[in-house]
This record gives structure tokens, C-alpha cells and sequence, in this order.
């Protein structure tokens, strides 16, 4: 868990670690393979998935543009980073669109 909070304080330092941590419950076992804990920004099959299943099924937005817009925007603040962890693109699109409560157990 400290290694996924680790990485997503790079991008957010006041990164809220219930939200986090409730991205990596949401995540699950897809956590365990290295290739499915990470997000390939070159895959257009990847980015599409990130989109549907997460942002559009999960997050609950319907703005298709506003959602491209952000995960270019999340894909350029990481550009540097050779691994792109999911949970750090999840939580920074997340709270982007405002929408970090979704993860955080009341």
C-alpha cells in the first residue's frame, strides 16, 4: 500500500490516502500482475478501457471530450515516469473530475 501512496504523492503531495486506498480495493487483483497494474498511454485498446470502465462505468461521467482532455492531461504529468501505475492515473483522474469521495469508505 505505501508503495502505491509513494507514487501517487509524486504527482499529488496532499494525495488523500482513504481515496488511495479505496482505488487500490476497487483495483483489486488486477494489482498483483505487473502489465495490468500499470497503463500503457500508446495502447489505444488500454486507453479506451481506462475511459469506459473506469471514468465513464465507475466515475460516472459522460463528457467523452472533457474525459480525453483529462487523460492526455494525466498522461503528460506522468510522461516522465517509465511506469504509469494505475492507481496513480485512476486517483489523478479521480480527482480531477472531483470524484475521490467515490473511493473513500464512509
Amino acid at each position: 500500500m505505501s508503495d502505491w501512496l509513494a507514487d501517487v504523492k509524486k504527482y499529488a503531495p496532499k494525495a488523500n490516502e482513504a481515496a488511495v486506498t479505496g482505488i487500490v480495493k476497487y483495483l483489486g487483483i488486477a494489482l498483483r500482475n505487473r502489465d495490468s497494474s500499470l497503463v500503457s498511454f500508446t495502447d489505444a485498446k488500454e486507453v479506451d478501457r481506462v475511459k469506459q470502465n473506469f471514468a465513464i462505468k465507475k466515475l460516472g461521467l459522460t463528457d467523452e471530450k472533457a474525459i480525453d482532455a483529462a487523460i492526455a492531461q494525466v498522461h503528460e504529468a506522468l510522461k516522465a515516469d517509465k511506469t504509469k501505475n494505475r492507481v496513480t492515473v485512476y486517483y489523478l483522474l479521480a480527482d480531477h473530475f472531483k470524484k475521490l469521495d467515490l473511493f473513500i469508505k464512509k
